[in-house]
């Protein structure tokens, strides 16, 4: 199973294109509220549904956890303690991490980044190199270890992409890219 984090103000192509092209390739994904209302506000006052709630999240079903950037759902996932304590507690126990946009800084506050390569919004470039990750600027994703990373919204289907090609494979990211460009597959 694979979780994304929404709160009020998170950007909203950040969420929802991974979340679609991951049902898209079979893979389970459920949008969580970091607080007890389903319904969430994004960045450009688009409403969204979640599925679930943060106390209902299955940790051992977990697989990864996904964290949309905008920079007020991150400020506000920054300031609830309990998604916070999820977000180290899937890095402590080896499961999979991504983050997309402001959100590594979240991670960057963790300390979960040291040593690690890393892709953010170049606004808060020095917050991911000042917690001692490897900031990369050429790239629109990156994946190190059990961590990917994406720059920005506009990074959002490469970022999803890049997340169904390590929890499938690079051939099942292929074809959904295809398909989504109205283009055959091979």
């Amino acid at each position: 199973m694979v979780y994304i984090l929404l709160a009020e103000g998170f950007e909203e192509i950040e969420a929802i294109a991974p979340v679609d092209l991951l049902r898209r390739a079979d893979i389970d994904i459920k949008t969580v509220s970091i607080t007890n209302d389903l319904m969430v506000t994004g960045s450009h006052d688009i409403i969204i549904k979640a599925d679930i709630i943060l106390s209902q999240i299955d940790f051992d079903a977990m697989e990864m956890l996904v964290l949309p950037g905008g920079l007020g759902g991150v400020n506000n996932i920054a300031k609830c303690s309990e998604a916070m304590d999820l977000i180290n507690k899937t890095w402590e126990n080896d499961k999979m991490l991504a983050a997309i946009c402001a959100a590594p800084t979240l991670l960057a506050k963790l300390d979960i980044i040291r040593g690690l390569s890393v892709i953010c919004y170049p606004s808060v470039g020095n917050e991911i190199v000042n917690a001692g990750g490897r900031l990369i600027h050429n790239k629109h994703v990156i994946s190190d270890g059990n961590l990917i990373t994406g720059k920005a919204a506009g990074s959002s289907f490469e970022f999803a992409l890049e997340i169904i090609s390590v929890l499938r494979d690079r051939e099942t990211a292929e074809k959904i890219h295809c398909a989504i460009l109205g283009i055959t597959y091979g």
